[in-house]
């Protein structure tokens, strides 16, 4: 079963932990009650959960107040979570029951534009039924959060995890964050509000963490005290710009464009500004990730994570829960006294194009695992996104797709040692192969 490597991507190389080092805890001296009292009280509190858990946790710390869903495989459970908070008093937010996706998101774009932070989560058939105004939300610049709880698209029928429906929606001008662990899903949903609400961004944020494999898989988890969540997060602002406001009154979404008159660069000029927005967005991930660290004292890797890539001769790059077998195989693989590093990829849109293309310039070879189709192209999206980084170096490197993963199947170590391989074969050869489906003959 994927899961997580054995060096945790949310503690830096320099931490004890990533060297093998445990903490201690050493028998108290006189004077040292007071110490002892604070160290106490920073101990994190500690619970088991899946990763739906999870984002409700996350819901729950962000004080959301208003949340529309309607449940669908595999992301049921996740809303159940959140209402049962809050049923139980600890999310003051109103849950508003409708008919269907369509409606989930119209109803959250009428709270935000009256000053509420929102929620929901989708997957699948859900996601693609709200597709009407799940494009309007970006240019309307609404600073919405949305966990998409991947799942592979119809058809053959399927419900099972996969990343074809979040991939289908990666041009609607929406951020997308890809989770490898539970841990990273909690910390994640918090942190897409500071992101989305950033006055230099103001666009809305999915957080997708993958069906089955994350969505059911139960791990330890570490929830950041309310206190600090509060202070990383700050005041609700996220209708300055544009507001159902009887106090400033404003057309929202006029009918904009047309060949004549203010219409055409007046469109320009808003199409523009969202491009702009996605840019400022990587900065600003990286700081919410960096000042995250500074609250809560948990770090994860904002727009990409580098892998044992210090000396790598080749590399994989990969996205989500089959991070964790690629570590290990990696991992196998260097004790082998194979070459091989891994690049993770946590930001998928805005595309980190300069931080890939520098983790993968001094590579001689590259392979790109993908859990989704792009059809137009026989290859997964990831690559071809990875292709667009290489072709700016001053030096050819040939890349092979590879597409795993799809329905809820495994990607195992065994596969991805198989991926190894081949990309070893590729820096020894410089001629890419044509695209590998790893579970063909499982």
């Amino acid at each position: 079963m994927s899961g997580a490597g054995p060096l945790s991507p949310t503690v830096p190389a320099s931490h004890p932990e990533k060297r093998g080092l445990l903490r201690m805890t050493p028998s108290l001296r006189p004077g040292e009650a007071d110490m002892a009292a604070v160290l106490e009280k920073k101990k994190p509190k500690v619970i088991v959960c899946d990763g739906n858990e999870a984002a409700a946790w996350g819901v729950s710390l962000a004080n959301v107040d208003m949340v529309a869903v309607y449940p669908i495989t595999p992301q049921s459970s996740l809303v159940e979570y959140v209402a049962k908070f809050v049923a139980d008093g600890r999310l003051k937010a109103d849950i508003v029951d409708v008919e269907g996706e369509h409606s989930v998101l119209s109803v959250l774009q009428g709270g935000m534009l009256a000053g509420a932070r929102t929620y929901t989560a989708t997957c699948g058939p859900g996601l693609a039924f709200m597709f009407e105004p799940y494009l309007r939300t970006p240019g309307l610049r609404m600073p919405m959060v949305m966990s998409i709880v991947t799942r592979d698209t119809l058809s053959p029928q399927s419900v099972w995890g996969g990343h074809q429906d979040a991939m289908s929606v990666r041009e609607a001008g929406w951020i997308q964050l890809y989770c490898e662990t539970v841990q990273e899903v909690l910390d994640t949903v918090v942190m897409a509000y500071r992101i989305a609400e950033h006055h230099d961004v103001m666009l809305p944020v999915n957080v997708c963490h993958d069906g089955n494999y994350l969505s059911y898989g139960a791990s330890r988890v570490e929830l950041p005290e309310q206190a600090d969540v509060d202070a990383f997060l700050g005041a609700k602002d996220v209708n300055w710009h544009v507001a159902l406001d009887p106090t400033r009154p404003m057309g929202v979404d006029p009918l904009t464009g047309g060949a004549g008159g203010p219409g055409p660069r007046m469109f320009v000029k808003y199409r523009k500004g969202q491009c702009r927005g996605m840019q400022n967005a990587l900065a600003v991930i990286e700081e919410a990730h960096a000042e995250w660290n500074r609250h809560v004292g948990r770090w994860h890797a904002p727009l990409i994570e580098p892998y044992r890539m210090e000396d790598a001769r080749f590399a994989l790059v990969t996205l989500g829960s089959m991070t964790g077998a690629a570590k290990d195989a990696v991992d196998e693989a260097r004790g082998a006294g194979v070459s091989v590093g891994l690049v993770k990829v946590k930001t998928y849109r805005p595309f980190p194009l300069k931080a890939i293309a520098a983790a993968l310039a001094p590579v001689e070879a590259v392979g790109v695992i993908d859990r989704s189709v792009d059809f137009g192209f026989d290859c997964g999206p990831l690559y071809k996104d990875v292709l667009g980084a290489l072709a700016g170096l001053p030096r050819r490197i040939p890349a092979r797709s590879f597409i795993g993963g799809l329905a809820g199947a495994d990607i195992t170590v065994g596969h991805v040692q198989r991926v190894i391989g081949e990309v070893a074969e590729l820096a020894a050869s410089g001629t890419p192969g044509p695209t590998a489906w790893l579970n063909e003959r499982d």
